[in-house]
């Protein structure tokens, strides 16, 4: 999943929430110097991506772009994903995106000490341009996949995918929303789990 996914369910644990936006950026276990929630976060982060590559239904949004797209397929869907979850925010939260997103950033630069280096870098583009926001419409998606492709020079094609996006809208749509019911009960769990322990 991508990033609004992961900051949705870190269910509004603030520390959940940093380890889980910044999971993408620390390899193995160079988390340990971290506050013990914030690598509760990280864990969560890895559950979630775990189970959402093993899950037939992404794979059937995958295979739908593997021709055009191999490898970088399953990044493409956890954008279009991300899309689905902005694009249809009101079913799945009573904030409205923009406060959500906003007290993200807000969190963010309350705790920069905290991120590694990557994150730091990518924050002012990602907050001046209004990434996560932007995900809900389709010139934000756009926008997105235009950015990761110049990102691997241009090998992925990825600036493409935004008309396999229109083209199959109805189908990535239903196959997110089925999906994502599962994987918000799967990280509850996982989050409960994880927050309990060491608990007296």
């Amino acid at each position: 999943m991508n990033f609004l996914a992961h900051i949705y369910l870190s269910f509004d644990d603030d520390e959940i929430t940093l380890g889980n936006f910044i999971a993408d950026s620390i390899r193995g276990n160079k988390y340990k110097h971290l506050p013990e929630r914030i690598q509760k976060g990280i864990i969560l982060h890895r559950h979630i991506d775990t189970f959402t590559d093993a899950h037939p239904t992404v794979r059937l949004s995958t295979k739908r772009l593997h021709h055009n797209y191999g490898h970088y397929s399953g990044i493409i869907v956890d954008i279009f994903y991300d899309h689905y979850l902005a694009s249809n925010w009101k079913a799945y939260s009573n904030t409205p995106l923009d406060i959500f997103v906003n007290d993200f950033y807000d969190l963010l630069e309350a705790n920069y000490n905290l991120l590694p280096i990557g994150v730091k870098r990518m924050m002012p583009y990602m907050i001046s341009d209004n990434w996560i926001f932007n995900y809900a419409k389709l010139e934000g998606i756009s926008k997105v996949l235009n950015g990761m492709n110049r990102r691997t020079k241009n090998k992925s094609k990825m600036n493409f995918a935004i008309l396999d996006l229109e083209r199959h809208y109805d189908e990535f749509e239903k196959e997110f929303t089925s999906f994502f019911e599962e994987l918000t009960t799967f990280a509850r769990q996982k989050y409960i789990s994880l927050t309990e322990q060491n608990k007296d």
